[in-house]
């Protein structure tokens, strides 16, 4: 987007009053804005131009990737013990308890197997 006559001849006088009042600062902006233009000519790419993210940053995120999925991994689990001991106590409650079989009521299996070939 251009800017029109009037910001323009603002920013003009700006920049003048700048260069009178802080001579200094305008060499230090200077010598930034240089650094910057040779920075951009030897990676070779324009000014705009998306560039790679840092290795650092692509690690970080990474990590907060896999923070993110263990702590995530950490909750369904721990909710999942819980509703299931939840669901057992009040089955629990709900049911009979099973009543206990006397062991001479039932013939062993051999017995049981005499029992039917004398038959």
């Amino acid at each position: 987007m251009a800017w029109s006559q009037d910001e323009e001849r603002m920013l003009a006088q700006i920049e003048q009053h700048l260069v009178e009042d802080d001579p200094r600062l305008v060499a230090r902006l200077e010598s930034f804005n240089e650094r910057v233009r040779r920075r951009e000519e030897r990676s070779g790419r324009t000014p705009g131009a998306r560039r790679r993210p840092r290795r650092s940053t692509v690690i970080i995120l990474v990590s907060w990737l896999l923070i993110a999925t263990l702590v995530t991994t950490l909750l369904i689990m721990v909710l999942r013990h819980e509703a299931a001991g939840a669901l057992a106590m009040s089955g629990s409650a709900s049911r009979p308890a099973p009543v206990p079989v006397p062991a001479q009521a039932a013939p062993p299996a051999a017995e049981a197997l005499t029992l039917t070939a004398r038959r």
